[in-house]
């Protein structure tokens, strides 16, 4: 008998105008997982930091367009997983939703829409391949208040090495490559979002996570000889954050003569932080100080393989959760 399957991919969510940005910012910094002080506290400083940040924020989305491009990349993404799945599995019915944490589509709106849909089962993929609380189960909590029970739901809480995740990112490394004079020195430069040290010395497997992914990228016999660095981007506040920063490795870079490829390894969409720190902001720091070249590889967004693979852990073809840190089971991992 055909099941309906309702697929949910939850993501952060970005301002759609210019008057979004203020009331994302307040969603974002009112988020528990994000701000751990007790209410009314966290609202009464999401409060104030929304407003001392929303003239920076919208300058920064005034750059592309005015507002972010990540729902429709995600739609891009959600039609593409759509169509895969039903092509593959033509004994069921897959409809494909977004949830987003902090701006529209919000996860109780599609909440609603699932129960709707009526799913025979229920599949959560959050967009985030390397587990924290700060996305992933900040994303997983907030469905789990909104969506009380299901009989039968799956949860899909890290892929820091699937394998469609890991080509795609392969094969974008080895076309920017392609721009290179063999003769130069390259390095990459694996950048993630960036995380308080604190929530990271609290249990927070993310950079394991995220060495996990570079070391399953750098396992290609065209890669295995370039140097490459982990660093981390998109720092905010006074707080001590992981090290090192994507800005101490373009300084160390134009030290050393060599020139860079940023490889945006925590990100699938993309959004302000590529698209304006990378591209703009990070480049033009590159120029200033004459590093010989600056490469920004894209984010694997809709690539065949990407998708494949979330098709591939949906379907239940391979879980990849095997190296996760002991302890780590908010992700579903099995340790």
């Amino acid at each position: 008998m055909t099941k309906n399957i309702a697929v949910v991919l939850m993501n952060l969510g970005g301002p759609d105008s210019l008057n979004a940005v203020k009331p994302f910012l307040y969603n974002l910094f009112s988020d528990p997982r994000i701000i751990t002080l007790p209410s009314p506290f966290r609202q009464v400083l999401a409060w104030l930091i929304s407003r001392l940040r929303a003239e920076k924020a919208m300058n920064i989305y005034k750059k592309i367009g005015g507002k972010s491009p990540l729902l429709e990349n995600t739609n891009a993404q959600a039609a593409a997983i759509q169509n895969l799945l039903n092509a593959q599995d033509k004994a069921n019915k897959y409809q494909v939703f977004i949830a987003m944490r902090h701006w529209h589509p919000l996860t109780e709106q599609t909440a609603v829409n699932v129960k709707n849909f009526n799913p025979d089962k229920i599949v959560l993929l959050p967009l985030y391949p390397q587990f924290s609380t700060t996305t992933t189960d900040s994303s997983l909590a907030k469905w789990h208040r909104v969506f009380k029970d299901h009989p039968d739901q799956k949860v899909i809480g890290c892929y820091p090495e699937e394998a469609g995740f890991i080509k795609a990112y392969q094969a974008l490394i080895l076309k920017e490559l392609e721009k290179v004079q063999p003769s130069k020195l390259i390095r990459l430069l694996f950048s993630a979002h960036g995380l308080p040290q604190k929530i990271v010395d609290a249990g927070d497997p993310y950079p394991i996570h995220v060495k996990q992914s570079v070391e399953a990228v750098m396992n290609h016999s065209e890669l295995m000889d370039l140097e490459y660095q982990i660093c981390y981007q998109s720092r905010v506040g006074p707080l001590e954050w992981l090290k090192p920063s994507l800005e101490e490795e373009i300084d160390r870079a134009a030290k050393d003569k060599a020139g860079v490829i940023v490889v945006p390894i925590s990100f699938v969409s993309e959004h302000s932080e590529t698209l304006v720190e990378l591209d703009m902001d990070f480049r033009e720091k590159s120029a200033s100080l004459g590093i010989p070249f600056y490469g920004r590889v894209p984010t694997v967004s809709s690539h065949p393989d990407f998708i494949q693979g979330m098709a591939d852990l949906i379907l239940g073809k391979e879980t990849r959760f095997k190296n996760c840190p002991p302890g780590t089971t908010k992700c579903g991992c099995k340790n």
